[in-house]
């Protein structure tokens, strides 16, 4: 074997590790944001937490505003797997698990609703991909509000068909904020997570219920209450 072909096979098997690296550096600051906010999580602490020295944190993310970025990346990708997810606007049962998947992302990525204002006051790039975020589920909800009360024989003006889509897209990314005041230390703890979106999809049943008839309504009720949705985890990685 020719030195050239011996010094690309060394190197292969590392090709991959800086990938590894800056991806398990996002896990964790994931984990650390949504335990203790993002304003109170230093890179320090981050490198700390990985057991890696804050130049090798550095290498990958200069700056903590990086690591936000990034992980808005995520939760952008994983909105667009849960929008897709949720089945198409014209079956009922599909549309309404809409509301469980959306709530599991903002659990997900609780301390970006938690310290929005915060990091939109410090992050000019978040604040349009945020704004993004809010009209794709605006959109997405609207159209499954409507499809929702189509099959039932109610017709939405769009004034109404707007304001009812704003309405749960406001109660779907502030809920956990409600959450929080309520309960400081232990509403965002992880074993709260379950009760915590539970209460907060019978506060979107309650904002669409009185459209629905009593049939539609027996037939959604059930997917309020789907384990793998609630428990599941639907951030995206990669």
């Amino acid at each position: 074997m020719s030195p050239a072909a011996s010094a690309t096979t060394d190197r292969s098997p590392n090709r991959k590790a800086p990938r590894r690296t800056a991806e398990r550096i996002l896990d964790h600051t994931l984990e650390l944001f949504n335990r203790f906010g993002e304003p109170n999580v230093s890179t320090t602490l981050i490198s700390a937490e990985l057991n890696i020295s804050p130049g090798n944190l550095y290498y990958h993310y200069p700056a903590k505003e990086t690591l936000v970025n990034a992980l808005v990346e995520r939760y952008e990708r994983a909105l667009q797997e849960a929008l897709h997810a949720a089945g198409p606007a014209d079956d009922a049962e599909g549309a309404w698990l809409l509301v469980p998947r959306l709530f599991r992302l903002c659990w997900d990525y609780r301390f970006l609703f938690r310290d929005l204002n915060d990091l939109l006051t410090r992050n000019r790039q978040l604040e349009t991909r945020c704004q993004a975020a809010l009209t794709q589920q605006t959109a997405a909800v609207r159209q499954r509000v409507v499809r929702l009360c189509a099959v039932d024989g109610t017709a939405l003006n769009d004034d109404e068909a707007d304001a009812l889509a704003t309405s749960i897209v406001v109660l779907l990314n502030y809920w956990l904020s409600f959450e929080y005041v309520r309960d400081p230390r232990r509403a965002l703890e992880p074993e709260n997570a379950e009760a915590a979106m539970r209460r907060g999809a019978r506060q979107v049943q309650a904002l669409i219920w009185p459209y629905l008839s009593a049939e539609l309504r027996q037939r959604l009720r059930p997917t309020l209450s789907e384990p793998e949705l609630l428990r599941g985890n639907l951030a995206v990685r990669g």
